[in-house]
């Protein structure tokens, strides 16, 4: 098994900045890649940027492209995903993903995750 817990989430004005982490413990020779999802309220789960273990190869939603980097610390076992530029459309709870398929593309959809945190609010007040 392994175990995902996010930290960062917070209350931010339009245009600030936000780092969300992501630890990773357990089993996490396992992983092939991560991502990070959000889910606003009363939207579905969205994908929002990841990355393939396997070629380091990295993918963004539209929506976030040239705003947001996800990067990793091997030594650490933590993902981060840095938001720039944020507006009120970012706001949702934002989830850390890991899975175990390996692949030289990065998932985008939910259910080819098998590893899920427990989420991190991010707000963004206009």
């Amino acid at each position: 098994q392994v175990q995902l817990v996010e930290s960062g989430g917070g209350l931010v004005q339009a245009g600030g900045s936000l780092r969300l982490s992501c630890a990773a413990s357990g089993r996490t020779f396992s992983i092939s890649g991560m991502g990070w999802f959000r889910q606003a309220p009363g939207k579905e789960r969205a994908f929002v940027a990841g990355f393939s273990r396997n070629d380091g190869s990295t993918y963004y939603a539209d929506s976030v492209k040239g705003r947001f980097t996800i990067s990793r610390d091997n030594a650490k076992n933590t993902v981060y995903l840095q938001m720039n530029s944020l507006n009120a459309e970012d706001t949702a709870v934002y989830y850390c993903a890991a899975h175990r398929l390996v692949t030289n593309v990065v998932l985008t959809a939910p259910l080819q995750y098998d590893y899920w945190g427990q989420g991190t609010q991010v707000t963004v007040s206009s």
